[in-house]
C-alpha cells in the first residue's frame, strides 16, 4: 500500500461506489469520500429529487421521481445514531464493503448533507442540521465536520440563515457550487431560474459569515472545456469574494465521474484540470486549490445516459 492515501483513494471500491441507498435506510448512508480522505456519513434529505438546478452534468436519474413526503425526523435520528455508532465503534471495517479501506482512511471525517437534490430547499432545514449536530455531540465526534453541500441558490432565505449559527457552533462548513465565471455559461450549465447574480451574492455573503469551500465541476461541453476568458472571469469572482473579506477555506476542482444527464457533456482530462488549478493558484496564491481528477467509472467521451442514484 503506497504511503499517500490521496493518491490511491480513487482506486478503492468503497470510494468508487457512492450509492445513497444503504441497506434499508431511508436517509443516511456511509461513503469513503475521495475528497474527505475518510468516512463521510451522508444525509440524503431529498429522496424526492427536488432541486433548484437542472445541471447538464447531473448524475441523478430525474426521469424517475422519488417519494414526495416530509422528512421523518424520528427515522433520521435513529439512522444517524445507528450509523455513527457503527462507524465510531470500528465495526464498519468488518463489513465486506469497507474491509479493504486502509488504516489511514479509517476515520469519521464528516456528516454531510448532500443527496439527490438541493438539501436547503426544506423550510425546516435548520432543524435537520440541528439534529445532526446533536447526534454528533452525543457520539463525541468533536473533530468531525458538519458539512452542507449546496448549489447556493437558497442562502438568502431565512430558513437557511437560521442554519448558519448551528454550523458555526458545530465545526460546520459549506461546500458551495460555482461552476462558471460568466452568466452565459452558468445558464447553459446549471439551467435554473435563480440568477447568476443571486448565486454570487449568496456565496459572497456566506463567506463573510463562515468558512466556505468552493466546489467547481469542469468538463467539456459540446466538445470544448472552459476557455481562457471563462477561467479569468472565474478567478475574478473568487478575487472579489476575498476582497470583500470572505473566508474561502478551499477550492475543489473536479470533473464528471459517471455518465451525465446530457450527451454533449464529457469528462475533462486530469492534465487540463491541473492546468486550470495552476492558473488559479498563480492568480490567487492565498487559496488552497485541490484537484480531484480521474473518473470513478470512466464516462463515455460523448457524455452518456442518465444514471441511477449515485453520487
Amino acid at each position: 500500500m503506497p504511503d499517500d492515501p490521496k493518491i490511491n483513494a480513487a482506486n478503492l471500491p468503497a470510494i468508487r461506489d457512492h450509492s445513497r441507498l444503504w441497506r434499508q435506510n431511508r436517509y443516511v448512508y456511509p461513503v469513503v469520500s475521495r475528497r474527505a480522505y475518510g468516512v463521510s456519513i451522508g444525509v440524503n434529505v431529498n429522496p424526492s429529487k427536488a432541486c433548484t438546478f437542472n445541471c447538464v452534468y447531473c448524475q441523478v436519474n430525474r426521469r424517475v421521481k422519488g417519494p414526495a413526503e416530509p422528512v421523518d425526523l424520528g427515522v433520521l435520528i435513529r439512522e444517524l445514531n445507528e450509523m455513527l455508532e457503527w462507524a465510531a465503534s470500528g465495526d464498519i471495517w468488518s463489513d465486506p464493503h469497507f474491509a479493504e479501506v486502509p488504516s489511514e482512511l479509517r476515520r469519521i471525517h464528516d456528516i454531510a448533507f448532500s443527496g439527490d437534490g438541493e438539501p436547503t430547499v426544506h423550510r425546516n432545514f435548520a432543524d435537520l442540521v440541528q439534529i445532526a449536530a446533536d447526534v454528533r455531540r452525543h457520539h463525541r465526534l468533536d473533530r468531525a465536520w458538519l458539512v452542507v453541500i449546496s448549489n447556493a441558490s437558497r442562502f438568502h432565505t431565512q430558513s437557511f440563515r437560521r442554519t448558519v449559527p448551528i454550523l458555526r457552533a458545530n465545526n460546520g462548513i459549506v461546500w458551495a457550487k460555482l461552476d462558471a465565471g460568466s452568466a452565459a455559461l452558468f445558464n447553459r450549465i446549471n439551467r435554473t431560474t435563480t440568477s447568476f447574480k443571486r448565486i454570487l451574492e449568496n456565496i459572497e455573503w456566506l463567506t463573510r459569515e463562515m468558512a466556505v469551500i468552493i466546489q467547481t465541476c469542469l468538463f467539456r461541453l459540446d466538445g470544448t472545456g472552459p476557455d481562457d476568458t471563462e477561467i479569468e472571469l472565474y478567478i475574478a469572482r473568487l478575487r472579489r469574494m476575498l476582497d470583500l473579506g470572505g473566508w474561502i477555506a478551499g477550492v475543489q476542482l473536479y470533473s464528471i465521474a459517471r455518465s451525465p444527464a446530457e450527451s454533449n457533456v464529457a469528462w475533462l482530462p486530469d492534465a487540463e484540470l491541473t492546468t486550470i488549478a495552476t492558473r488559479i493558484r498563480d492568480a490567487l496564491p492565498e487559496l488552497n486549490v485541490e484537484v480531484y481528477g480521474g473518473a470513478d467509472v470512466p464516462p463515455q467521451e460523448s457524455g452518456g445516459t442518465t444514471r441511477e442514484q449515485r453520487n
